[in-house]
């Protein structure tokens, strides 16, 4: 093999180097904006399921247990109560109109929602829960079954 034949080999070489990169940096570019796209949406998503946790003070007495969850902002009709089985979710979506023509320039909340999840005792009666909202602070009460509740006995005396 003579010099010519090798410059013409490595510049040959070179060239096809050049295009694959070339082809490599397409389909690089391709799959990052593809990725990017699917991380916005995935982002936008995560967004719209987020949720706040709201502060819950809980209070146990000898006949139940009082919840007092702090929500500002939820209305009672955007206020979901939710018991199945053991399990409680409280859920609310924020409604903080502004008036007409007015934009937020710094917002300390960014996520429009709040959720928590509760597992409630065996001993707790599901079917007897009442709830209050007021000033965006949710009052849940909660009474202990019958089965449950602290009971005196009777002796009698023969």
């Amino acid at each position: 093999m003579n010099d010519t034949t090798a410059v013409t080999s490595n510049e040959r070489a070179s060239r096809t180097d050049a295009a694959t990169n070339e082809r490599a940096s397409r389909t690089d570019a391709k799959t990052n904006e593809r990725a990017s796209r699917t991380d916005a949406t995935r982002d936008s998503a995560r967004r719209n399921e987020a949720a706040l946790i709201p502060p819950v003070d809980v209070i146990e007495d000898s006949k139940g247990i009082t919840l007092l969850a702090d929500l500002p902002g939820v209305p009672k009709d955007k206020l979901t109560l939710h018991v199945e089985s053991d399990t409680l979710t409280i859920t609310g979506d924020v409604d903080l109109p502004l008036a007409e023509g007015i934009e937020a320039t710094y917002a300390e909340v960014s996520v429009p929602r709040f959720r928590r999840v509760f597992t409630l005792s065996k001993e707790l009666d599901t079917g007897k829960v009442s709830a209050e909202l007021k000033h965006g602070v949710l009052t849940l009460r909660i009474p202990k079954a019958e089965h449950a509740q602290p009971r005196r006995i009777d002796i009698k005396v023969s």
